[in-house]
C-alpha cells in the first residue's frame, strides 16, 4: 500500500540481570518495544531474532497477523522455545508500534478492557519456615494479597516422608500467616515425579492454595488426568509451553489454570488466542512474567481484555534479580504501580511502557548479561530437576 510505513531497522539489547530488549523502527521514526528471551538460553534468541529480521524489513509494521504467520510457518523447520521467544518479542514490538500510531492502548485495539485492574502475585523466598514467615508478612505489609512459593526444593524420585513434610509445612505456614482472605499458590517447577504427585496434593488440599504450578513436567502430559482427579488442588502449568496447540492436551485432561509466556508463546498475538481456548474449557489465564517491564507492559495488555484472566506474575523483587531490578530500565514507573495489590488500567498508546533506551544501551555495551539457571544434581551425581 502507497504511504505506509516501512520498518527501518531493529536491535536487540541484552540487559541484566538475564534480559532481551528488541527494538524495531519504522521510517516515520516511530519505535517499538518487546521483550524475547529464553532465561539462561538469551543469546540464541537474539540469532533468531537477527534471522526473522529478515523478513520484517522493509515491510508495513501494520500487518501484524500476516508476519505472525510467516515467523512461525515460513521455516520448513518451525516451533520450539528459541523461535518462538524470538517471534514474541518482535510481535510485542509491532503491536507496541500499533498502538502508538492509533494513539490508543493495545488493550483497545484487542476489543476494549473487560477490568480496571490486574491483581498480581508477588514471589516470595526462603526455603525455611521462619524465613518464609518473614517473607510472607513483608508481602503483606507491601499490600499483596497473594503470594507465590517454591512447593519443594530438590525432591527424590519416591519422596521421604521428610520431603513430603517438608512441602507440607510451607503450606501451612503460608495458610497461617496469610488467614483465610489471601491467597498463595505452589510452584513445583516440574521438580516432582507423577507418583509423589499423588501423594503430595491430595495432602496439600486442606490448606487450599490458590493452584499447584508444575506439579509434573510438561511432556509427562499423560499423567494429568490423574493427578486432576486424585485432588480438589487446582492444577496449573504452560510456562514451557509455546502454541495453543500444546495447551489443548493439558486442557482436556482438565488443568485448572493456563500459564502462556507472553516472551515465550508467540507474543501477544497467540497469548490471546490461547486464553481464547482456555476459556472454552471453562480454565483461566495466569501468564507466566518473571522478566523484565516490556513483557510485564505486554501481559498487561492481555489481562484487561481477557475475561477469564484470573492473576498476572510478576517480578518486583524476586529472587533472580541481581544487577537490576523490573524498574531500571523505564523512565516512568507509574504504569507500573501497585494498588492493594493490583495494577491499574492506564491508557497510554501501545504497551503503555516507555522505555529508558540509554540505560537499555548502556546496559548491552558493558556486556549484557551470561545468565545460566543452576543445574542440579542428587546426593549420587544423577541429574536433578531445578
Amino acid at each position: 500500500m502507497a504511504g505506509s510505513p516501512k520498518i527501518t531497522r531493529i536491535e536487540t539489547f541484552l540487559a541484566p540481570p538475564r534480559w532481551l530488549f528488541v527494538r524495531v523502527e519504522t521510517d516515520d521514526g516511530v519505535v517499538g518495544w518487546g521483550e524475547p528471551v529464553v532465561e539462561g538460553r538469551a543469546e540464541p534468541v537474539r540469532a533468531a531474532v537477527a534471522v526473522l529480521a529478515e523478513h520484517l524489513l522493509g515491510q508495513d509494521p501494520a500487518r501484524i497477523e500476516d508476519h505472525w504467520q510467516v515467523m512461525t510457518k515460513g521455516g520448513f523447520y518451525r516451533g520450539g522455545p528459541v523461535l518462538s521467544s524470538a517471534v514474541a518479542g518482535l510481535d510485542q514490538a509491532l503491536w507496541d508500534i500499533k498502538g502508538k500510531r492509533c494513539g490508543l492502548p493495545v488493550h483497545q485495539l484487542l476489543g476494549g478492557p473487560v477490568r480496571d485492574r490486574v491483581r498480581a502475585y508477588a514471589w516470595v523466598g526462603g526455603d525455611e519456615p521462619a524465613e518464609i514467615r518473614d517473607a510472607l508478612a513483608a508481602q503483606i505489609e507491601a499490600g499483596f494479597t497473594a503470594v507465590k512459593m517454591n512447593g519443594c526444593g530438590r525432591m527424590s524420585p519416591l519422596a521421604t516422608r521428610a520431603e513430603v513434610r517438608a512441602c507440607l509445612r510451607r503450606a501451612e505456614t503460608a495458610r497461617e500467616v496469610l488467614g483465610d482472605e489471601r491467597d498463595f499458590a505452589l510452584d513445583f517447577h516440574g521438580r516432582v515425579s507423577p507418583s509423589n504427585a499423588r501423594r503430595l496434593l491430595p495432602l496439600l488440599a486442606e490448606y487450599a492454595p490458590l493452584f499447584a504450578e508444575e506439579p509434573v513436567l510438561p511432556e509427562q502430559v499423560e499423567a494429568l488426568p490423574g493427578l486432576v482427579a486424585a485432588s480438589g488442588v487446582p492444577l496449573a502449568l504452560g510456562e514451557r509451553l509455546y502454541t495453543r496447540r500444546e495447551f489443548l492436551a493439558p486442557l482436556r485432561a482438565g488443568v485448572a489454570v493456563v500459564q502462556p509466556d507472553v516472551s515465550h508463546a508467540g507474543g501477544i498475538s497467540e497469548l490471546r488466542r490461547i486464553a481464547a481456548l482456555a476459556e472454552t474449557y471453562g480454565a483461566h489465564l495466569a501468564p507466566h512474567c518473571p522478566l523484565g517491564p516490556v513483557a510485564l507492559a505486554a501481559s498487561l495488555q492481555v489481562a484487561f481484555t481477557t475475561p477469564n484472566f484470573l492473576i498476572q506474575e510478576q517480578s518486583l523483587g524476586i529472587h533472580y534479580h541481581r544487577g537490576a531490578e523490573l524498574l531500571d530500565y523505564v523512565v516512568d514507573s507509574a504504569p507500573f504501580r501497585f494498588d492493594r495489590g493490583a495494577l491499574l488500567r492506564t491508557d497510554r498508546p501501545g504497551l503503555g511502557v516507555e522505555v529508558d533506551e540509554a540505560a537499555v544501551r548502556a546496559a548491552d555495551a558493558a556486556g549484557g548479561h551470561t545468565w545460566r539457571n543452576p543445574v542440579w544434581r542428587y546426593e549420587d551425581g544423577a541429574f536433578a530437576e531445578w
